[in-house]
């Protein structure tokens, strides 16, 4: 049995590159981090299975807007290593929430860096940069809303608002540090601010190839293959009906309770598999 959990731990941890030395975890004693023990971030972060399916809507939500959608079809290769913009997403997110506050820095220095190099122009001649403080703010909220609709959907669907509400507040510094302004900060300011967003988002033939990329890419191994699929119908899922219908993957209403059950049972098995991991290792040092 020991051998099972070892070999799907190892899965996993290979799928996000964890352990690869890309993200050091070790915090200095009295250095809790951005937020430490005991805040929303490590709460609604804390749990695998709900955020890779909320990376996979998050993703999706994102290449709705056209800048957002122009930066990864021009500067990245995606038709080859989608799984690969994914683990880089969840070595952040996990960095930024549990590393030590130098290795947050560190990493939002990085992104920052990278972003200096991704800019361009639209097909309709608009110009786009990955620092436009108004696409920084896009890019956040699609990422918190989903990472906190899959922790309501697959973790805790009595999450109170008002925690809600902390984590939005609280993980709001990451985006603003990165350059992201005007940064809604409580459910109904996401609400409110994905509402006036809608007319501007569009989905093409590129916002379909690069869905197609994340959504049919080759699994990080056999063993996942399973596990992959299911945790990608679990992301789309957790997509608002009107961004599922601009990318043609609403689901019938029929579909969603096999979906929800298979999100659950990889949950149990990937919680029971996963002894360490960002989360794990951050609370054993706090």
């Amino acid at each position: 049995m020991g051998d099972l959990r070892d070999t799907i731990q190892g899965q996993v941890h290979r799928l996000v590159g964890f352990g690869d030395g890309t993200v050091d975890l070790t915090r200095p004693p009295g250095d809790d981090g951005l937020f430490g023990p005991g805040s929303a971030a490590w709460v609604v972060h804390g749990d695998f299975t709900a955020m890779m399916a909320g990376g996979v809507a998050a993703l999706l939500l994102q290449m709705l807007h056209p800048g957002a959608l122009a930066g990864v079809w021009d500067h990245s290769s995606f038709h080859r290593d989608m799984l690969g913009r994914l683990r880089r997403t969840a070595q952040f997110i996990s960095g930024t929430t549990y590393g030590a506050t130098a290795t947050a820095e560190s990493l939002i220095d990085r992104v920052r860096t990278i972003h200096d190099r991704v800019a361009g122009t639209l097909p309709d001649g608009t110009p786009y940069s990955a620092n436009d403080p108004e696409l920084l703010t896009w890019v956040h909220v699609a990422e918190v809303a989903s990472f906190l609709a899959a922790h309501r959907r697959y973790r805790d669907p009595a999450y109170p608002v008002a925690e809600q509400d902390r984590y939005l507040a609280e993980y709001a510094v990451v985006a603003e540090r990165l350059g992201a302004t005007a940064v809604p900060k409580s459910v109904a300011a996401v609400d409110a601010y994905l509402a006036a967003i809608r007319p501007r988002l569009r989905a093409d033939h590129r916002t379909r190839e690069v869905a197609r990329a994340l959504l049919r890419q080759p699994p990080s191994s056999r063993a996942m293959a399973p596990a992959q699929t299911v945790l990608m119908e679990g992301g789309i899922d957790l997509l608002p009906a009107w961004a599922a219908r601009m990318h043609g993957l609403d689901r019938p209403a029929v579909a969603r309770p096999a979906v929800r059950a298979g999100m659950a049972g990889i949950g149990s098995v990937l919680r029971w598999a996963l002894r360490d991991g960002s989360a794990r290792r951050a609370a054993r040092e706090g």
